[in-house]
């Protein structure tokens, strides 16, 4: 039997019942036909955010120096990737042939290149102007090393995402020099984010939020991962940044970081969700967890018992207070309601630090005495997860401050509201 127009959209009331996408009822209204009312009706965040400037980048390339002179490293030895955007705004692909730079304890950054590179690399240079180049039948280390040898650095640091073969070969150039890890300088000063920094990690929390909150809307029986994906990559798009969410359904999310095995969404399902996106290199990270349906009572106590220890672990983030102590507050809760000991069911540390890395220095886990200091940003992020049964993860990220912890997402009031606001 045909059905008219009318009588196709006065159906539309009955879809949940009928396991179909509610966004059916929608015409198309965008050359984004295929995706639902909430996601096509988003606008961009972004027409205020605020880049880095020279000047903040000036700042931290004088205080890498400083914590270089401090901790007696001549030089800091950087090839393309985050401390290389940090410090120096300049990005180049990674491949066989080196491209570094090298920032000694005074004076400016002098970067390495092939020959044939170097006017492309000039382009790219915004702070320093030497330029060291090497033809292709030459030693990329040899120049790296008189490098170090002109300024007299005996002591070099080596950032901690450099390829080995990169140090090797240097290291066999000169093996008389000192090689350690640059992560007192580096992470010296990424740890530490400035108000501009946390002004960009906010805006992604707060467009990577708006996302979460489009895409729940458009939850309907029978979605796959795949298309809850697809849904949040296009939210991110629309709100004006690259970024997504995945998710996990039902037992599937007793994985705390998924599963490969293809899911479709059922009533009564657990949904654990994870993602987040990129403005202006800092990073965004959100889980949250919901009941597709009305929830049981074993997942009303479940996900309580997550939210009483995220809660615990904020409490527990006082200037001062060791990293470790973070960690150990969310893990007393979870034990001291029968789903401990140790790392039974909570299997992970409570919180990475986040920046312009995803997970970066420092983390909230045991062992870590490292103490918190104002700029430090943090996820916090217990989970509970049952095998055979499911898992809850609640995730936002704070920053310290001189009055204690600050969330850049406000956390889940309850499992049937997802979102403080």
């Amino acid at each position: 039997m045909k059905l008219k127009r009318r009588s196709f959209l006065n159906l539309t009331a009955l879809l949940p019942s009928l396991a179909l996408p509610h966004w059916l009822a929608a015409p198309a209204e965008s050359k984004n036909d295929d995706l639902p009312a909430p996601i096509r009706a988003l606008k961009p965040m972004t027409a205020d955010v605020v880049p880095i400037s020279s000047q903040e980048r000036l700042w931290r390339i004088a205080k890498a120096q400083q914590l270089m002179q401090q901790h007696k490293i001549d030089a800091v030895f950087l090839e393309p990737g985050t401390s290389m955007r940090y410090f120096l705004d300049f990005d180049f692909f990674l491949s066989e042939r080196m491209v570094a730079a090298v920032i000694p304890a005074t004076g400016e950054p002098i970067y390495i290149c092939p020959k044939f590179e170097e006017d492309k690399v000039g382009e790219l240079i915004k702070f320093g102007k030497e330029i060291r180049t090497w033809q292709e039948h030459e030693s990329p280390y040899k120049v790296a090393v008189g490098i170090f040898r002109d300024k007299k650095a005996k002591t070099i640091g080596i950032e901690e995402r450099t390829r080995f073969f990169l140090f090797e070969g240097m290291r066999k150039e000169a093996p008389r020099l000192k090689w350690v890890l640059a992560d007192p300088v580096t992470a010296g000063c990424r740890m530490f984010k400035s108000p501009a920094e946390l002004a960009l990690m906010q805006k992604a929390n707060d467009i990577t939020l708006t996302a979460f909150k489009a895409v729940f809307e458009c939850l309907y029986e029978g979605m796959t991962q795949a298309e809850f994906t697809r849904l949040a990559t296009a939210a991110h798009k629309a709100l004006g940044v690259n970024g997504s969410i995945g998710a996990n359904f039902g037992v599937w999310s007793a994985f705390p970081h998924g599963s490969a095995q293809p899911q479709r969404l059922r009533e009564g399902d657990i949904i654990l969700a994870d993602g987040g996106c990129t403005v202006e290199g800092y990073k965004s990270d959100i889980s949250r967890t919901i009941v597709f349906g009305k929830p049981s009572a074993r997942q009303i106590e479940i996900w309580n018992i997550e939210k009483q220890a995220q809660q615990a672990a904020f409490e527990a983030a006082k200037i001062g207070a060791p990293c470790e102590a973070i960690d150990a507050a969310a893990r007393a809760v979870i034990t001291k309601a029968g789903l401990g000991p140790e790392y039974k069911y909570f299997t992970h540390r409570v919180g990475h630090g986040i920046g312009m890395d995803g997970h970066e220095w420092t983390y909230l886990v045991r062992g870590n005495t490292t103490p918190l200091q104002q700029g430090m940003c943090f996820s916090n992020e217990p989970g509970i997860y049952i095998p055979g049964e499911f898992g809850v993860r609640l995730e936002d990220c704070f920053y310290i401050t001189p009055e204690g912890p600050k969330y850049f997402s406000q956390p889940s009031p309850s499992i049937e509201k997802p979102f403080a606001t």
